[in-house]
């Protein structure tokens, strides 16, 4: 009997169709070519890149969803001065889009959540799409004062507060702050030869 019953316990639990770990260099030009398939070319010029161009993700927060060995998510955070306070903003969040329906990207945000607030971060903002991102606690409301260095809608500039309070009052641009990188240089030689062109509804910018 007890036999029967392992046996129908392993039937019953169904491998995980993703796993999440924390980025490898290994993975810059996948996830570059991720990212163009799912932003598009232009999304060098888009407002949030300012924020991130030149500058490192924070130490622990990019983290990539692997399935059958091969990429299929990309999640990064980065160190900001949201209104004059220590914050992270997070994005860009992209997920191939053969596979949404596997629940990659939200299994993404609530990782990096977890982990942003294990590592003592008290608040996070990004630029998205509120029906999207209220179900992971962000609102507008938290960001209301908060504006980026060039065009955005204010009905994306959304918060979370890791810590109860943490952007109460915070007004201001939201500025880099994290470490210079080389990055730029690692894009451009990881931009394949011939570059895709399907676009797909952004997830985060």
């Amino acid at each position: 009997m007890k036999a029967l019953q392992k046996t129908a316990l392993k039937k019953s639990v169904a491998p995980a169709p993703f796993a999440i770990r924390r980025e490898r260099a290994s993975d810059v030009a996948a996830r570059e070519q991720l990212l163009d398939l799912c932003f598009g070319e232009n999304r060098f010029a888009r407002t949030c890149q300012r924020i991130r161009d030149g500058r490192l993700p924070a130490e622990g927060l990019a983290f990539t969803a692997v399935r059958h060995g091969r990429l299929v998510g990309t999640l990064r955070l980065w160190h900001v001065a949201a209104g004059g306070r220590a914050s992270l903003m997070l994005g860009p969040l992209a997920v191939d889009p053969k596979l949404r329906s596997l629940g990659i990207g939200a299994a993404l945000m609530r990782h990096a959540i977890v982990v942003a607030a294990a590592l003592g971060y008290e608040s996070i903002v990004l630029l998205g799409d509120a029906p999207y991102y209220e179900r992971f606690g962000f609102s507008a409301e938290a960001a209301k004062d908060l504006v980026l260095p060039g065009p955005f809608e204010r009905e994306r500039m959304l918060g979370l507060e890791l810590r109860a309070g943490a952007l109460a009052g915070a007004t201001g641009m939201i500025l880099p702050t994290g470490k210079a990188s080389g990055e730029a240089a690692l894009r451009q030689a990881a931009k394949p030869s011939a570059r895709r062109t399907a676009r797909v509804v952004p997830l985060a910018g």
